[in-house]
């Protein structure tokens, strides 16, 4: 008989990717990965945190609190789900949406219209804001399952390369 080998789950390998994909975000305070997979464990896109594509960034704050919601990164970050969803050229139909922070409600939105089924999440800031209890509501109505990942976290650190 062979010896089985031990690998790690797929949750585990998707959220990593969703972790790993944050790592982009150049946003200082909050940065978020997405990754999103077929049924037969096929990575189909993946997304993070970050101004829309050809936005000089140092014309915009990655503020977030500010005397105007202008001058604060909120009205122009683009989500790391929005972004894994644009960024995919394959039907999303069925798929699974591993994301490393609770979708808001207007990511909730536009996972529930590329056909994504099922979002899991490594945790929820905002449990009690207007946006994750409306997008809590709109998740459930869509009958998409939501699922709280539990299982073990790997950590990335990166050192710069020797010039």
């Amino acid at each position: 008989m062979k010896k089985q080998i031990k690998t790690i789950s797929w949750d585990t390998y998707f959220m990593s990717i969703a972790i790993l994909s944050a790592q982009r975000s150049k946003d200082p305070s909050s940065k978020v990965g997405a990754c999103i997979v077929s049924d037969e464990h096929r990575v189909l896109s993946l997304g993070y945190n970050g101004m829309p594509s050809g936005i000089d960034e140092t014309k915009i704050s990655w503020e977030r609190q500010a005397d105007s919601e202008l001058d604060t990164k909120y009205p122009y970050v683009c989500h790391a789900e929005l972004n894994a969803i644009l960024n995919s050229n394959h039907n999303l139909k069925n798929s699974t949406c591993y994301v490393t922070l609770f979708p808001c409600n207007e990511c909730a939105k536009a996972i529930i219209q590329s056909g994504i089924k099922k979002v899991v999440y490594l945790e929820e800031k905002y449990p009690d804001s207007l946006q994750d209890i409306a997008s809590k509501k709109l998740l459930s109505l869509a009958n998409i399952k939501v699922e709280k990942y539990n299982g073990p976290v790997l950590k990335f650190e990166f050192e710069e390369p020797n010039e």
